[in-house]
């Protein structure tokens, strides 16, 4: 990934961006090629994606990587699908560091294996000064487990007195979920033909932009992701006010 500046193309885009990249092992079977290469043909999209988000000043990007449900997978998919995974990283970081990008991950890392933890965390420590934008990494995350955890983590504290019940509102709440610390996600893409969020940041989704690409994830270049940004910028957002009202206040 080279050095980039920013170069705004659209009038509004998202803060936030969470993409699901889906299609890779469909890409690859439709070329009679191992799931193997599909991810890896995927890479090269991502790597479009973060430089496309950081031209356009995108603050924040959030990444599907790998769901909990996704260790329902076959071993062997497993094994290579985390092996890619801590190559990248390896290979990526210092690149990301250049161009002041902070690396975060959340999901249920301590499933993953001892070396690619600290691939992980070493990761983390040498990007986490950086103020451009936040790369966060969903790996070994499921929605429904993360709101659990938060829910688990508040009854502790009014179990130990720390909290009291009547406390306990959205923002809280939203205080202990692992993307707590960011504002919710603006627009969500997911490629591969499905139309589904899977799981992904449910409490972040709950007034998102959705789009859904019919394009799988490997072939899913800068002029797919730019039909995305032109149907965001066209988007009225509302957040439970009239059309009208959103218009008056434009004024």
């Amino acid at each position: 990934m080279a050095k980039v500046m920013q170069k705004k193309v659209f009038g509004a885009v998202p803060n936030h961006l969470a993409v699901i990249m889906d299609g890779n092992g469909r890409w690859a079977r439709q070329r009679g090629l191992p799931r193997q290469a599909g991810h890896r043909a995927g890479i090269k999209s991502v790597r479009s994606l973060i430089e496309y988000c950081t031209k356009q000043g995108v603050s924040f990007l959030t990444l599907f990587v790998f769901s909990s449900e996704n260790w329902k997978r076959p071993r062997g998919e497993i094994r290579g699908l985390m092996s890619l995974f801590m190559e990248s990283l390896n290979k990526e970081v210092a690149e990301l560091a250049q161009n002041d990008i902070q690396l975060n991950f959340i999901g249920e890392t301590g499933l993953l294996n001892s070396a690619l933890q600290e691939t992980t965390r070493a990761a983390e420590v040498r990007t986490r000064n950086n103020q451009g934008m936040k790369l966060t990494l969903a790996v070994a995350y499921g929605g429904r487990v993360d709101i659990v955890n938060a829910a688990r983590r508040l009854a502790q504290k009014v179990s130990t007195g720390t909290l009291t019940f009547d406390q306990i509102d959205e923002k809280i709440f939203a205080e202990e979920l692992t993307m707590g610390q960011l504002p919710d996600v603006d627009l969500l893409i997911r490629t591969g033909e499905e139309h589904r969020i899977s799981n992904f940041v449910l409490w972040s989704l709950a007034y998102s932009e959705l789009y859904f690409s019919d394009v799988l994830w490997p072939d899913f270049k800068i002029e797919e992701l730019e039909k995305a940004f032109v149907s965001y910028a066209s988007r009225q957002r509302r957040f439970g006010r009239t059309g009208d009202q959103i218009e008056a206040s434009n004024c």
